[in-house]
């Protein structure tokens, strides 16, 4: 492996960079007098909401700006040299061999058509010329660096063949192949599952360490930069508004902005109720309608007219920290003591009696072992294997677990999008789980509504806003006439505190939040009692997420709502849910309150996943658990527990009990449920997985 070069000097060097997109009608500034520095072996986290500008700096490095996109002012310059001023050829030799970049899609990166050691061999033999034979070696040693198992038979394989972290994973090998000096990591994690991207997010620490690679790691998750970064840059609105050290940024903050999005995230000690979120108000401003002065100011608590909006703001020192900045004009008058995260608390309700009883429900398919061209014997995917819970009016209950563990099986079942195997869904005491959706009556429907993941994909573009809530009001049969559907439309989207003109708006005129909100005023347009929540908030930016979160508290306190919240973000989860139910391969594996699975004895998966959450809270301390391997096939699931193939526990049960007998529900007490083997003696001895320091 070609050792890194011993250059002294600063590897990256970004001053007063400022980039415009040029369209047939203006001049779009994207980034405007950015600076930023990453030093040899360094992390430097970029964060900000989706628009700020991070990915436009980050292709502003690689110099892949497209035909529309050009650096007016300021310079980059890697290892003392300006990008700006290299050749085609140049920057070519400097591309994949010192600067490489890895997307947040690796299905983006690797060419399905070619197996995974051609792709990484062509990367030594394009850059250094090097022999097939000596880039089948070094492809070998880089598979083994990124810790994926069996190496040979990865070379081998096509990417379709390989898992979403497996793929990242080798797109981290394929960057990692030359031994860049820097490495940009472009939201790196984000479709992968939080115990993979706990995994994945170990791996480029280490690696960093080993190959002593500098690195610009770009997210909005402000734990995974607290866990993998040295320094941070906050981006608002193409601008850098505060840059420093972890420690700095994180506990002595000096930018409205960044406080914002500090109070807009689940940190341990926020409550739905004693300390809820606070959410940013108004909305980010559009790069060709940016306000005079500071970009913030509209949204910002501390604006003052005629001081803010008067010049453009520089950036300042922040005086005793290391190499510490803001782009605040009034950072050193503002008591940031007395700004506490969270904000004024709110009436807590009570859960009402059962609506909704789950009762050893099953729901299994068949699949040909030929599934691309059918015949063969056919196999059993078991989704769902005998789940029991029940869920309470005014009631949120969580269900958390990794993608392929049956969340959003038994969401599809519930809405009778599915019918059950075998088992019971009874809804008021009546039972509706072989009951499909289009024989359901118009109560049943309303009563049960969806609110999805993505809410780009739920609306229908060529319709607007109202025409859409007022079709499903229709549906469910509200009001006699047309005029009385509109009032209830209006009345819908004052319920989520959209403005009543939006009911005019098609959606391609809304950002992703506001669409969001659109989808949860149509879900409960009938007055829906039970509302499926499948990763409402996950697509959406921190600080709009806070808003919806919020907005579907208030909506529940309101209606008196059941609200069943599939996630897989249990500081979300942590923040918002009554009680949580967390399911691995099919299985239930420990059901509880939130105060009961959050806290020891926990099943072991819960505790893997409670490691695996990124904590934007330098108080926080973790007990580091990296699951490894893969989840089994539900196809072919192993013998036992569901959850013993990756289980740390599993030799301190005696026997082979694990492997051989799937473990009985054991009470823990008051409702408290595990799926375990593990005495109680052990359990005794499980310390917590996060713990906060003293202030």
């Amino acid at each position: 492996m070609r050792k890194p070069s011993k250059y002294k000097g600063p590897i990256l060097e970004i001053d007063n960079l400022s980039i415009s997109f040029f369209t047939r009608l203006r001049e779009i500034p994207a980034v405007m007098d950015f600076s930023c520095t990453v030093q040899p072996g360094e992390a430097m986290g970029l964060v900000g909401e989706s628009g700020c500008g991070k990915s436009t700096v980050a292709l502003g490095v690689m110099q892949d700006l497209g035909v529309n996109g050009r650096v007016v002012g300021g310079s980059i310059r890697f290892k003392g040299r300006d990008l700006n001023e290299m050749t085609a050829e140049e920057l070519r030799h400097i591309r994949g061999r010192e600067i490489a970049m890895i997307y947040q899609e690796p299905m983006a990166s690797l060419n399905p058509a070619m197996k995974i050691g051609r792709q990484l061999m062509e990367v030594p033999m394009i850059h250094e010329g090097v022999s097939e034979k000596e880039a089948w070696r070094r492809a070998l040693e880089v598979v083994a660096d990124v810790k994926l198992p069996d190496p040979e038979r990865m070379l081998r394989s096509y990417p379709h063949q390989l898992s979403g972290g497996q793929q990242q994973r080798i797109v981290i090998a394929m960057a990692l192949m030359a031994n860049p000096s820097l490495l940009i990591l472009d939201e790196p994690t984000t479709a992968l599952d939080v115990t993979v991207e706990a995994a994945v997010v170990e791996l480029v620490k280490d690696l960093g360490k080993k190959y002593g690679t500098s690195m610009l790691f770009i997210s909005h998750n402000l734990g995974l930069v607290l866990e993998t970064c040295d320094r941070i840059c906050v981006m608002y609105s193409g601008e850098a508004v505060e840059t420093g050290s972890i420690e700095d940024v994180f506990d002595k903050m000096r930018h409205p902005y960044t406080q914002a999005l500090f109070r807009s995230i689940p940190l341990p000690g926020a409550d739905k109720n004693a300390k809820p979120l606070v959410a940013i108000p108004g909305n980010f401003p559009l790069p060709h309608e940016r306000p005079p002065g500071c970009n913030f100011g509209p949204r910002c608590d501390y604006f003052v007219k005629g001081r803010c909006d008067a010049q453009e703001i520089p950036m300042f020192d922040v005086e005793g920290n290391d190499r510490h900045e803001t782009r605040c004009i009034r950072y050193d008058e503002i008591d940031w003591s007395m700004m506490p995260l969270g904000g004024a608390g709110k009436e807590k309700s009570a859960p009402g009696q059962v609506v909704l009883r789950m009762d050893n429900l099953k729901k299994y398919y068949e699949v040909a072992a030929n599934a691309l061209f059918g015949g063969g014997e056919t196999k059993v995917v078991k989704a769902n294997e005998s789940l029991s819970f029940e869920a309470r009016e005014s009631e949120t209950l969580a269900i958390v677990g990794e993608s392929g563990c049956g969340k959003s099986t038994f969401a599809k079942v519930l809405m009778g999008l599915e019918t059950a195997t075998d088992g019971e869904i009874l809804l008021d005491n009546s039972n509706i789980e072989q009951i499909p959706i289009e024989q359901r009556d118009t109560r049943t429907i309303a009563d049960v509504q969806m609110v999805f993941q993505n809410p780009f994909d739920t609306l229908n573009p060529s319709m607007s806003v109202g025409s859409q809530i007022m079709r499903a009001l229709e549906l469910f049969g509200v009001g006699d006439t047309q005029q009385e559907r509109r009032e209830r439309m209006l009345e819908l989207l004052d319920l989520v505190k959209l403005p009543r003109a939006f009911a005019e708006r098609m959606p391609r005129q809304l950002s992703g939040g506001q669409k969001q909100r659109v989808g949860i005023a149509r879900a409960f347009a009938g007055g829906a009692r039970i509302v499926v929540a499948d990763e409402p908030v996950s697509a959406l930016d921190v600080s709009v997420q806070a808003a919806v979160t919020d907005l579907l508290m208030d909506i529940q306190r309101e209606q008196k709502t059941t609200l069943l919240f599939i996630s897989h973000d249990l500081s979300i989860v942590r923040y918002l849910s009554d009680r949580v139910v967390v399911m691995y391969l099919g299985h239930i594996v420990e059901t509880g309150t939130t105060e009961q699975v959050f806290a020891p004895p926990y099943h072991p998966y819960t505790e893997a996943l409670l490691s695996a959450v990124p904590i934007a809270d330098t108080r926080v301390e973790k007990k580091h658990i990296v699951l490894e391997g893969d989840i089994p096939s539900a196809m072919n699931p192993p013998p036992g527990c569901p959850f013993q193939t990756r289980c740390r526990w599993k030799d301190r049960v005696p026997g082979n009990k694990c492997e051989t007998e799937l473990p009985p529900y054991r009470d823990l007490g008051d409702g408290h449920r595990s799926l375990c083997w593990l005495d109680d003696a052990e359990l005794a001895s499980m310390e917590p997985v996060i713990k906060v320091a003293a202030e």
